[in-house]
């Protein structure tokens, strides 16, 4: 649906993960003239309005896990009313592993404007200095917390190619990098990176046996891991022998069928085709 021109409009904005030095000008502006102000911690909030030196002209409320399927209807009539409603979480962008997703649907479904102030990424500020591949990557947030969830969605992900970003609470750190470990292998390479623009920032990076034991001394702070993708497996030209056979037992050319697979897997055409006619050979 297509935003109405006399509805409001809906700013999402980034906020600093740290240093309130990294706030965007665009951020104070939109704080000191929003007509509302939805904020994941009002106290959060404050501070940062303190850091800023703004003062809100608009009406500020709270806007979080626990009150965001109720507040979100009310957001939508001051919308609709032609409001300006700026939302901001703890730190980074809302809706990504933060309250806001659900406003943004409703909005778009009733043809609200929908903007953001860009600003500061945990997941990308990581990711550009874990020193793992940057050119593929995909956000996974939270990992469940009960274990038997946790090993479920790492097992999921143990043959996913590009590099993982996760968020972690410190106090699991210890257990989700041991499981990491046993899922991805202790030799798979990742990054811890810890109190990102802050004071203590750190980035510990290693394989993930080195990256566990580390951490179970014991973790500070606000963390992102960032994990490299399951290496690539070289296709193995017996096992393409049977998938061979039943195609060409089904009527298609042996040529063919080799040509498209070697195009497909990078193997040699003609060791594919030499291949399978000993297959046939033996068989017969």
């Amino acid at each position: 649906m297509s935003a109405s021109p006399s509805a409001g409009v809906l700013v999402l904005a980034a906020t600093p993960i740290g240093d309130p030095r990294d706030a965007a000008p665009r951020l104070a502006d939109e704080l000191s003239t929003a007509d509302v102000i939805a904020a994941e911690d009002t106290r959060r909030l404050r501070r940062l309005l303190t850091d800023l030196a703004v003062t809100p002209a608009g009406t500020v409320l709270s806007y979080h896990e626990h009150n965001e399927a109720s507040r979100t209807a009310e957001l939508i009539e001051r919308l609709q009313a032609g409001d300006r409603v700026v939302v901001v979480t703890d730190a980074g962008m809302p809706s990504v592993s933060d309250p806001g997703y659900r406003l943004v649907v409703a909005a778009v479904e009733h043809g609200v404007r929908v903007t953001c102030v860009p600003g500061p990424s945990a997941v990308l500020m990581a990711l550009a200095v874990s020193g793992l591949p940057v050119d593929r990557f995909c956000f996974e947030g939270f990992l469940p917390r009960k274990a038997g969830e946790r090993a479920r969605t790492l097992a999921g992900l143990a043959d996913e190619p590009r590099t993982m970003v996760f968020f972690e609470a410190p106090h699991r750190l210890a257990e989700t990098l041991t499981a990491m470990r046993d899922t991805f292998g202790a030799d798979r390479a990742a990054a811890v990176c810890r109190e990102l623009t802050k004071t203590y920032e750190e980035v510990r990076r290693g394989p993930l046996g080195e990256l566990a034991g580390w951490a179970a001394e014991g973790v500070k702070g606000e963390v992102t891991v960032v994990v490299a993708g399951a290496a690539p497996i070289a296709p193995d030209l017996q096992s393409q022998l049977g998938g061979i056979r039943e195609r060409v037992a089904a009527g298609e050319r042996l040529k063919d069928v080799c040509a498209e697979i070697a195009q497909r897997t990078g193997l040699s055409k003609k060791a594919l085709y030499d291949a399978a006619l000993v297959r046939n050979d033996a068989v017969g």
